[in-house]
């Protein structure tokens, strides 16, 4: 709970009330993001708008948050890796050896995180130039307003997998960065490797998360940022209770991730071991089969 208290809930807290979000900015993006959809051929329903909305919203909170981000954030992530190692390894977790750990391999953790975000900037601009691209060939092909929509439709689920997916191979590898001697995008490979045959796993704590995340967010926006119902005096305990709630999500979710981490590296030298072990039973009994003749 310390870590919680004091490396997710400030990060929390801003995150939620969009304290550092400017949205003359917000408004801005919105209107090209819109701007960029009707050109391709989209109609402007209110759920596209919504939608731009709230991609714009996302994206600047996202940038003007990445200091707590690559701080605060990431030295939370550190911190639950070190604690649930040492529950593996049955030993107590030392604040001051923490610290002397985090700053042996600080650099290497901050280069593993923005490569995280390279990744996920990448996805994303890569489905919305797709998608965008999609709409306007459908459009110039003669397809009704409508038809595109469906189209989009169809290609949401698709791209959230690919999403997923990218999110996973990411906090899998900042969990490797940790704790292994690997660096850089060796770090993303190395956590590919590891999914492999664990992606549905990843795919169903990454679900979870992101359910138990978006509730938070959905009360946060509807009970704090807007005034449905009485004076707003509820305000006052609603509004840190939900941060504490959101902050456990997301603790939560890291030691989930640092468990399914152990678990796929396990699942990796027992597969390993297995493979050693028919080879060798495959060499036995061919020089059995020699000595027979």
């Amino acid at each position: 709970m310390i870590i919680a208290t004091l490396l997710i809930c400030p990060v929390s807290a801003v995150l939620m009330s969009n304290l550092l979000v400017d949205q003359s900015i917000v408004k801005r993006l919105t209107v090209r993001l819109l701007l960029v959809a009707k050109t391709s051929g989209l109609p402007l329903r209110p759920f596209i708008k919504q939608s731009c909305q709230r991609f714009a919203e996302t994206a600047v909170s996202s940038a003007m948050c990445f200091p707590l981000f690559i701080t605060l954030s990431l030295l939370s992530k550190a911190a639950v890796v070190y604690c649930v190692d040492c529950t593996y390894s049955r030993k107590l977790a030392d604040v001051s050896k923490f610290f002397v750990i985090i700053g042996k391999f600080w650099r290497r953790l901050v280069s593993i995180y923005v490569w995280m975000c390279m990744v996920i900037v990448s996805c994303v601009t890569t489905f919305f130039v797709f998608l965008v691209a999609a709409c306007s060939v459908l459009s110039v092909i003669g397809f009704t307003p409508d038809l595109i929509v469906y189209a989009v439709i169809m290609m949401v689920p698709v791209f959230s997998v690919v999403f997923a997916n990218a999110i996973v191979v990411c906090n899998i590898g900042i969990i490797i960065c940790v704790l292994e001697e690997v660096s850089g995008p060796q770090t993303l490979l190395r956590a590919g490797v590891l999914l492999k045959e664990q992606t549905q796993v990843g795919l169903l704590i990454f679900l979870g998360s992101t359910i138990g995340l978006a509730f938070v967010e959905g009360l946060f926006e509807h009970r704090v940022k807007t005034l449905s119902y009485g004076d707003g005096s509820s305000r006052i305990w609603e509004g840190p209770l939900l941060v504490i709630m959101y902050s456990f999500v997301v603790l939560v979710d890291s030691m989930m991730s640092t468990v399914f981490y152990f678990g796929c590296r396990s699942y990796a030298m027992e597969a390993s071991a297995g493979d050693c072990q028919s080879m060798l039973e495959t060499i036995t009994a061919s020089a059995e089969s020699l000595g027979v003749k």
